[in-house]
């Protein structure tokens, strides 16, 4: 049961991402963004009321400033740069940026948690950060041009190594946590910078005209439940009913998803080179998670 969850996950988050490339026409990336995060904390602290659980007293003061932060990196500054990146590159292009997302986790993990790297997982990096170079040799999305293309695979990985700097912060909280109390937890702490950054920053006009009920809504809604929300609580059902290796490679069958979904729905062209870049990409993902050694 837990790798149908998994599978589902990865194919949620594909029509959540297409939904959002959609939404970014008309939304900029840190209006969607708050517009994410407002939303879907909404529906987190409903869920918390629906299980009970109280949001307050569940852990030491010095757990819920650690959240927080992991929600000011991981979700305020790299999902806005997410936004950015999937506007300037496209769907498929980003999808493979993303898997960056594993050997980022695995050096911050190192460096903060003082977990050790071995030679699969470096081999698995260097295929990574391979595909990403071969995708900044891909053809731009329509009406790009080849500088456009480099500034957003570069705002991709920045978006990659701030989610793994927050992802790895938090670890040490979760072990212990609620993941669902823990999760509305960030997001809220990602409100709290969102909000005045909407609010004061140069643009703020485009910014609350996007934010009115509009032609962005039609897929920032259904993005944002899809993403934002469902897709997460099948990522937690995943890892919970199927060894955790497993269901992170099933996860990152996302990438083929999106790619997928990109020439479907999107019109982005699937060439010879989109394909290196997803194979070279998901080969350094097996390396790094390593299945055929054991569950973790």
């Amino acid at each position: 049961m837990g790798e149908i969850f998994a599978l589902s996950c990865a194919l949620v988050w594909a029509f959540a991402v297409v939904l959002f490339r959609r939404s970014g026409e008309s939304m900029p990336p840190l209006a969607l963004n708050l517009f994410r995060v407002a939303f879907s904390s909404v529906l987190f602290i409903v869920t918390l009321l629906v299980m009970r659980v109280p949001l307050w007293g569940q852990a030491p003061l010095h757990d819920y400033l650690q959240l927080v932060a992991s929600g000011m990196i991981a979700i305020a500054l790299s999902d806005t740069l997410f936004h950015a990146a999937l506007n300037r590159v496209g769907a498929g292009i980003n999808a493979v940026v993303d898997t960056l997302y594993l050997p980022f986790t695995s050096l911050a993990a190192m460096a903060y948690l003082h977990e050790r790297l071995d030679g699969w997982q470096v081999a698995g990096m260097v295929l990574v950060i391979s595909s990403v170079i071969v995708a900044t040799r891909m053809e731009p999305p329509r009406g790009a041009s080849r500088r456009t293309m480099v500034v957003g695979v570069l705002l991709g990985v920045a978006s990659m190594a701030s989610l793994a700097v927050g992802v790895v912060l938090a670890k040490p909280v979760l072990a212990n946590a609620n993941v669902v109390w823990a999760t509305t937890v960030r997001q809220l702490g990602a409100l709290v910078v969102l909000l005045p950054c909407a609010l004061l920053m140069p643009g703020r006009a485009a910014r609350l005209k996007a934010l009115k009920p509009g032609v962005g809504w039609k897929h920032a809604i259904p993005g944002t439940v899809f993403g934002s929300y469902l897709a997460l609580m099948l990522w937690l059902a995943g890892m919970k009913y199927t060894a955790v290796a497993r269901a992170a490679i099933l996860n990152q069958t996302s990438t083929i998803y999106v790619l997928i979904l990109a020439t479907l729905l999107l019109g982005e062209k699937f060439t010879r080179r989109t394909a290196l870049a997803a194979g070279l990409a998901f080969a350094g993902v097996m390396l790094v998670l390593r299945p055929w050694a054991g569950s973790a």
